[in-house]
């Protein structure tokens, strides 16, 4: 085994990056923010957090693309470079809203912790080995566990927090016990190795229950049906900014992992989704995942009036599309799958930033407290119609290109007569469902009036350029989708 310290330095530039913008950020709050009021306390963490971020954008491209690193424990591809710079462009998003959301009581740990969360999702990106894949995914939740329970006077807070916790520590212990098993029948903790050991072995009952335990724990955290109980109250009840990271960053970077280690690692233990008969393996379960998750996410979002719970029923949704795009990386690349979940990501990220926006200025926990938005703040209301109609998948916005590459490449396994083709006519019937819960968002945004005594709404400049990035994002790679799944040529050519 070839280790090299340097090149592993350099390989993990952004997460050294990341660590050492976190010390700084509590360092400057520590001995300068003794005279300064809360507001430019949050203000200046929230700058500090960005330039920590920045300087880990620079960190992922420096690293460059360059194969196995450190003897295979990391991978330095294309989608790992992607995915680094998807989730770190989101966190940078995500840290503009800060200033525009309630202020939290202690800005420099929150941004802290977020950038630590941040390199956990990055760590996740690249990771080749299960130990540094479980390592990656429990700094990611811890993190996220601590941000979503940020405001220590909500009880709805500490209830999401709490809930969020325990169904995390739960789907950690699946994790460990299913990776255990992988270890215990492979004798290896790489991919590529496990692959390679499981090519003679066959479908054994001790892999079965490993394969298990490693679904129901991603099923966890992607909050795929009927493992998303926690995602309503923890969307609903975390501070706005951390909602939108945990809704966004999170998904690109935890069903990109999840993708690589199902098809590098157990890719021949894979069974078919494509075809009758169903061959045994993990696909046909996440197929079964998949179509549960796109029902009950639809229609568990059309009975709601809270916005936030709404769109955690469409993350559920948009997880068992996502789905959709792990069956298909087999055979199409990661392209679709990428791409999808990075343009949700714009879209959540921004739909939460207008959101906790509106929420600073009076209230906003049902959709009822949207009404009359084109008044109040017309910026606002351009950005929110952008996002919505982008996670409904109305053309020309990314939201549609993401549904139909994914769509596209999940009929391209067995056409219309295999299962994986009517999951994709199953995903596209309620697409339409999902336009009506979108447009009843938009319909109060748009069209209905304030209600009395409502004022109009100021957006901090911060928050107002992180909106205006995502917004713009969204129409660009609506209108050139190239510039993301030009990532993969093979694949742009097979699907459009």
């Amino acid at each position: 085994m070839n280790l090299n310290y340097a090149e592993l330095f350099r390989a993990l530039l952004p997460e050294t990056a990341l660590a050492l913008g976190a010390l700084v950020v509590l360092g400057l709050d520590l001995f300068g923010g003794k005279n300064r009021s809360a507001e430019q306390r949050l203000r200046g963490s929230a700058l500090a957090g960005q330039v920590a971020l920045l300087a880990a954008l620079y960190g992922t491209v420096a690293a460059g693309a360059t194969g196995h690193v450190f003897g295979g424990v990391l991978m330095l591809d294309s989608l790992t470079r992607a995915t680094r710079l998807g989730v770190l462009g989101l966190a940078w998003i995500t840290l503009g809203l800060l200033p525009a959301a309630k202020p939290v009581r202690h800005p420099a740990e929150y941004v802290a912790v977020l950038l630590f969360a941040t390199a956990g999702f990055t760590l996740m990106a690249g990771a080749q080995q299960l130990l540094v894949a479980f390592l990656a995914v429990e700094l990611a939740s811890l993190s996220l566990y601590i941000l979503a329970g940020f405001a220590k006077t909500s009880p709805k807070s500490a209830e999401a927090a709490l809930k969020y916790f325990l169904f995390g520590g739960m789907s950690a212990a699946f994790m460990l016990f299913g990776f255990s098993l992988l270890y215990g029948l492979t004798g290896s903790l790489d991919f590529p190795e496990i692959a390679e050991r499981l090519a003679g072995m066959g479908v054994s009952p001790l892999l079965v229950v490993a394969l298990v335990m490693v679904l129901v724990a991603f099923g966890f955290k992607a909050a795929a049906a009927p493992f998303h109980l926690w995602a309503p109250d923890a969307y609903e009840g975390a501070p706005a900014p951390s909602a939108a990271l945990i809704a966004s960053a999170s998904k690109l970077a935890g069903f990109v992992l999840f993708s690589r280690l199902l098809w590098t690692g157990l890719g021949l233990a894979a069974g078919s989704a494509a075809h009758l008969p169903l061959m045994v393996g993990w696909a046909p379960v996440v197929a079964f995942i998949a179509a549960a998750s796109l029902l009950l996410g639809n229609i568990g979002a059309l009975a709601q009036t809270n916005v936030r719970r709404l769109l955690a029923y469409s993350a559920i949704a948009h997880a068992g599309a996502l789905l959709l795009g792990v069956i298909a990386a087999g055979r199409t690349g990661p392209g679709p799958l990428f791409y999808y979940a990075a343009t949700y990501g714009l879209a959540t990220v921004g739909a939460f930033g207008v959101i906790a926006v509106v929420d600073r200025a009076g209230s906003c926990q049902q959709i009822t407290d949207l009404a009359g938005l084109h008044r109040r703040s017309p910026f606002l209301a351009g950005c929110l119609a952008v996002f919505i109609l982008s996670l409904a998948g109305v053309p020309p916005l990314a939201g549609f290109f993401g549904k139909f590459s994914v769509f596209a490449a999940a009929l391209r396994l067995g056409g219309l007569a295999g299962p994986a083709g009517w999951l994709a006519i199953l995903a596209i019937l309620l697409s339409a469902v999902a336009l009506y819960y979108y447009l009843v968002v938009l319909k109060q945004a748009l069209v209905a009036a304030p209600k009395d005594g409502a004022a109009r709404i100021p957006v901090p400049p911060l928050a107002a350029l992180s909106l205006f990035v995502s917004a713009g994002l969204l129409v660009l790679f609506g209108l050139w989708p190239s510039l993301l799944l030009g990532l993969w040529p093979s694949l742009l050519l097979g699907l459009f």
